[in-house]
Parts: C-alpha cells; sequence; structure tokens
C-alpha cells in the first residue's frame, strides 16, 4: 500500500510526488495524458514560483524566458512595475510553455526514489471504508493508500465525486495562441496585461522567440465567435498590433472555461485538494501555477508527520494555512476584477501608481506570493 495516491501530473502533482518521495515516503502518481500535453494557460511563473523550481533544483531543466514586472494598460494609461527584491526570492519570473514545464516536472517525479509515477491512468473515483476515503479506483483497479491527494485540475472529476463541488458564481472564457515573432522583432523584458471593458489579453515573453497571447473574457463578450474576436482584440491594441507585426502562428488557438471554480471544502476524511482542484480565483493576476507550487509546498512539510498522528487534524491545520498563504492574492484578484469594470477609475489608480513605483512593486510582489498586503 502506498503512503499517498495522487490524481493528476500536472504542476501541483508532480511537485508534491517530488516532494514526498525525497521525504522518503511512497507515492503512486496518476495521470491520463500523456506528456508533452498542450494545455491553455497563461505562461508566466512568478518569484515565488520560480523559487520553488530553484528549491527542487529543476531551475536548468526548466530554462525560459526571464521577465522583470508586469505593465498594465488601462485605456490611455500605462504603468510598468518592478518585483520587488524578497529574500528569498529570485528578482524576475520565468517565461515557459506549459508543454515543456509539465513534462520537467512529471520526468522529475517518474524519476524521485518512492515515486511511482503512470500515464494513460484514468482515475474513476474514490474508495470509501467507513466515512473515509482509502483509496482510488484506477482503471478500473483499486489502489490503497494513507492520504488521497486530487490534483486533477479545474474541472477535477475526483472533486465531483468527493460531492465537493461548488457552483461557480461567472462563467469566463479564456483564449491562447503563441506566436513565433519575426527575426529582430524588439525583446520585452515584461508581462503585459491590456485591459478593456469586456476582456483582458496577457501577453507573455517565452523561449526561441515565442510570444504568449492569452485573452479572458465573458461568453457573453465572445458571442460564439471565438477566433475572429480574439483576433479583434490584438489587434485592436496598436502596441501588440505593431509587435506581432510579420509573426506567425506556433500553434492552434486553444481554450478554457471555467477560470474560476470553487469546492465546498479543501480537504475530507482521508483526502485533500491541491491546485485548481481545490477552486481557484479567476487569474487576471497571473498566479495560478505559482501557487500550485507553493500549496505543494506546503502539503508536503505537513505530510509526512501528519500521517503519523492517526487522525485527520493535520489537514485543517494545513487547509487553514493554505487559506492564509492565498487570502491576499484573492483579495487583489477581487479589487482587480472589480475595476475592469469601471474604466475611469481604474485609469486614475493606474496613474496614482505610475507616481509611487515602491507601491506598485508591492502590490506586484503579492500578486507573485512574495509579500503580505498588509505586513
Amino acid at each position: 500500500m502506498a503512503d499517498v495516491l495522487i490524481a493528476g501530473g500536472g504542476i501541483a502533482g508532480s511537485a508534491l510526488a517530488i516532494l514526498l518521495g525525497r521525504r522518503g515516503l511512497r507515492v503512486e502518481l496518476f495521470e491520463r495524458c500523456r506528456f508533452p500535453r498542450e494545455k491553455p494557460c497563461g505562461e508566466g511563473l512568478m518569484p515565488a514560483g520560480a523559487a520553488v523550481i530553484e528549491r527542487l533544483g529543476l531551475s536548468a531543466a526548466v530554462g525560459g524566458v526571464r521577465f522583470d514586472g508586469v505593465r498594465y494598460h488601462f485605456g490611455r494609461r500605462v504603468a510598468q512595475g518592478r518585483f520587488p527584491v524578497g529574500r528569498g526570492f529570485p528578482s524576475s519570473g520565468i517565461g515557459q510553455r506549459r508543454r515543456h514545464l509539465d513534462r520537467v516536472l512529471f520526468e522529475a517525479a517518474a524519476s524521485t526514489a518512492g515515486v511511482t509515477a503512470h500515464t494513460d491512468a484514468t482515475v474513476q473515483e474514490p474508495i470509501w471504508e467507513k466515512d473515509r476515503v482509502v483509496g482510488l479506483v484506477v482503471d478500473g483497479r483499486p489502489r490503497r493508500g494513507r492520504l488521497v491527494v486530487a490534483a486533477d485540475g479545474a474541472r477535477s472529476r475526483l472533486r465531483h465525486r468527493l460531492g465537493l463541488d461548488r457552483p461557480g458564481r461567472q462563467r469566463r472564457i479564456g483564449l491562447r495562441r503563441h506566436f513565433r515573432l519575426a527575426p529582430g522583432a524588439p525583446e520585452s523584458p515584461w508581462v503585459d496585461v491590456f485591459v478593456r471593458n469586456d476582456h483582458e489579453l496577457y501577453v507573455t515573453p517565452l523561449p526561441e522567440g515565442e510570444l504568449l497571447v492569452a485573452g479572458l473574457g465573458s461568453a457573453r463578450a465572445l458571442g460564439g465567435e471565438a477566433h475572429r474576436r480574439f483576433e479583434l482584440w490584438w489587434r485592436g491594441e496598436p502596441e501588440l498590433a505593431s509587435r506581432l507585426e510579420g509573426a506567425r502562428e506556433a500553434g492552434d488557438l486553444m481554450s478554457a472555461s471555467p477560470l474560476s471554480g470553487r469546492a465546498r471544502a479543501g480537504f475530507g476524511p482521508g483526502v485533500v485538494l491541491l491546485g485548481d482542484a481545490a477552486g481557484f480565483a479567476d487569474p487576471i493576476t497571473g498566479g495560478g501555477m505559482t501557487q500550485a507550487l507553493m500549496t505543494a509546498e506546503l502539503l508536503a512539510e505537513s505530510t509526512a508527520a501528519g500521517l503519523e498522528t492517526g487522525d485527520d487534524t493535520w489537514l485543517r491545520k494545513f487547509d487553514r494555512s493554505r487559506s492564509r498563504m492565498l487570502r491576499d492574492y484573492r483579495m487583489l484578484t477581487a479589487s482587480l476584477l472589480w475595476l475592469s469594470g469601471h474604466p475611469r477609475l481604474a485609469e486614475r489608480l493606474l496613474g496614482g501608481l505610475r507616481v509611487h513605483p515602491g507601491l506598485f512593486s508591492h502590490l506586484l510582489g503579492v500578486s507573485a506570493g512574495m509579500r503580505r498586503l498588509f505586513a
């Protein structure tokens, strides 16, 4: 019997498997796909996430393009802010293709002593005994473990089977496309965020002269014409359109929905939700991958000792610690979403941030997982 069964071999699940294996635990990791795989998401890893990658010893394998901060465009206002200098954190984020990052982490997990990693493995449902989860049914076969971790993404099948789904409040859709820039195109040390009345665009520099352009908007704003609307969005930004002049599309347009999700609880008897499966805020501040790594590290720190207690008190403590870790980020995200619907006020506030770069840097530090909002 394994110590820990993990459903989902993405960023959260693979990072957790590495950390638990290094602590001497027996881990089984189940992923329904094969790597490399494409996934529609933002591809900017904030400094706190880059710090976890460094602690895992995988910085060289992950590689990527460094960016120094974020440049926000609200109407006619533009303000750029650098990430703050923080002890234990790099001073920049990493732009890297998600398919590469996922593959590196999963292969590192598979090569970690004590970890058995499976691909093409479909987790079908939890196994219950006396009101407690004691394992998983995988491809029709029972697997037992002392702890089950649901890290199977935003549309978590396991969360649904556990009865922990909670309906989202809004329906927003994400679109993303990669572009290969024309030779000699200028490089940028920024992630650019264009905030408009009914959508946002996120532009992230990537290796090999590529650029990620991701759009987030309501289903009503897209009007059933995703390809056309997405092109209208980026062509409607003169600076971005100029940057993409002569570029060629590097892959298909991909979409994802929903862009926010909630769970009724983050854990239950013998089971804990991790990453997007545990609920996630709208990605307007771009911290999803970073949060997955940070919370995986937090869970790994609690698990070895927690399993020896014989009860689930430690899971409750972990869940409270995770909530505290993510609280400020979620407050900031909610504020930015509200501002996106009030463009005039947003422009005035952005003008104020240009005058106070230290405050801007602090807020970026909150979104990057480096600082608390009120310290």
